[in-house]
């Protein structure tokens, strides 16, 4: 059964209908301080300028892409970077570590960790490496050839995503899910039955787009939860932003073939420099894959005739930042050298960032959290902001007291909707406000 706002003592309930009201008399404008920033130099490039999901790479190189930097601003989280720049969480988490993913600081100077190095198999068809989240099409001949890559969603230790060869079997615009009895079972456990069939919709979770692959039951699609891109979070398949399903879709013809690898360790050569990128391995591949890791850097030695640098080898194991870092300069004064990294100016608008509603005072709310600490409950919206599909939140705060209102709904079917969602994806017992109610 959900609550209602009048189930709370009376002086609680006067205390939030006032607040409401008196959020509503400055137009939502209540907002916490800015940070002041130290002026820095103008960003040399615009956000428009940055490669990120197309790259032309030559038989030679390994290595694509070049990082980059980005000042934060008011109110960013890094799922919402992320995506405009089509990165995983996982990718702008470990190339960034110490940085609150929900509530980082305005000014904070972020890296994108826009450079790869390509998976250690042949490249052909579509590529995608488990360990770097991330998925590599390939197009052209042997000799040059355009690279598009997006991150992705994985599956989650208890149903992962398999690896081997396989290819696409069909595809399928707005498809129809038809769910697995495993995944209804879960789902009843947890209190939230599934119908048979989930027609296309806001609430299918194979978006716009699926790709079937000829191993059974397994696809590349789309997603009804951006904020996912870059997780282990799926029942095995493969999940891509919206933007980035459709981009694929369009251009991946049936009988391509799909190589999928778990490859955490990866050594690749650009411009008469080796790099190395390190991902944090699972849990059952770890020994194995640094074996071979080693193994290659050995070859590596043996073949230039030279010793690598194994102190900033062992560091860059260690820190696992998922980018690529130089270790060894095959020609010393090299023309090209290592890529420079470019700082970007920041986007006047972030694709794909939850756009929060004006509050109303003829519509339903729901209390989601009330706490004393404002960074809390800033964490709090932004993770309800980031559910899919999105539910509007924000914080309402006076005095000491900070309060997480998801909302405006329209009616009430809408708002239990929301309680019901918040408790069985996130544990939070919501509490429905009642519209204020003119005298």
């Amino acid at each position: 059964m959900c609550r209602t706002i009048d189930l709370l003592p009376l002086s609680n309930r006067l205390h939030l209908i006032v607040l409401l009201i008196f959020i509503l008399s400055l137009h939502g404008c209540a907002g916490m301080k800015r940070v002041v920033v130290e002026p820095l130099p103008p960003p040399g490039y615009l956000e428009e300028d940055i490669e990120r999901n197309d790259f032309l790479a030559e038989k030679e190189d390994d290595v694509i892409g070049r990082l980059a930097f980005i000042r934060l601003e008011k109110g960013d989280t890094l799922p919402d970077i992320a995506r405009h720049f089509s990165l995983g969480i996982n990718a702008i988490s470990a190339a960034n570590p110490g940085v609150d993913v929900w509530v980082p600081e305005a000014g904070e100077r972020i890296l994108l960790p826009l450079s790869f190095i390509l998976p250690d198999v042949p490249r052909k068809g579509i590529v995608i490496n488990l360990a770097a989240m991330r998925l590599f099409q390939f197009k052209g001949d042997s000799k040059s050839q355009v690279v598009s890559t997006y991150p992705v969603g994985i599956g989650t230790a208890e149903r992962p995503t398999p690896t081997g060869q396989m290819h696409v079997e069909r595809k399928v615009i707005r498809p129809t899910w038809y769910v697995p009895a495993s995944i209804a079972e879960d789902y009843r456990k947890k209190g939230d039955p599934l119908p048979a069939e989930v027609p296309p919709g806001p609430k299918n979770p194979l978006g716009e787009y699926a790709i079937y692959l000829s191993k059974p039951s397994y696809l590349i699609h789309g997603t009804n939860k951006p904020s996912s891109i870059g997780l282990r979070a799926t029942n095995g398949c493969i999940r891509l932003y919206p933007e980035d399903i459709k981009r694929l879709f369009e251009s991946t013809p049936v009988k391509t073939p799909v190589c999928i690898v778990n490859q955490p360790y990866l050594v690749g050569q650009r411009d008469g420099v080796v790099y190395m990128k390190v991902h944090t391995p699972f849990e059952d591949s770890g020994s194995v894959e640094l074996e071979k890791i080693y193994a290659k850097l050995r070859n590596i030695e043996k073949k230039l005739g030279c010793t690598l640098d194994w102190s900033k080898v062992k560091k860059v194991l260690a820190e696992a930042r998922g980018i690529p870092v130089p270790i060894f300069e095959i020609r010393q004064g090299s023309e090209k050298g290592i890529a420079e990294t470019v700082e970007v100016k920041h986007p006047d608008k972030l694709y794909g960032r939850p756009e929060i509603l004006e509050l109303k005072a003829d519509a339903w709310y729901v209390l989601a959290a009330n706490v004393r600490d404002r960074i809390d409950a800033l964490r709090i919206a932004a993770i309800i902001n980031h559910q899919g599909p999105q539910i509007p939140a924000r914080v309402l705060s006076m005095s000491d007291s900070h309060r997480v209102i998801a909302g405006p709904f329209n009616d009430i079917s809408e708002a239990k909707d929301a309680v019901k969602r918040l408790k069985i994806d996130l544990e939070i017992d919501g509490i429905l406000v009642e519209p204020v109610k003119e005298r």
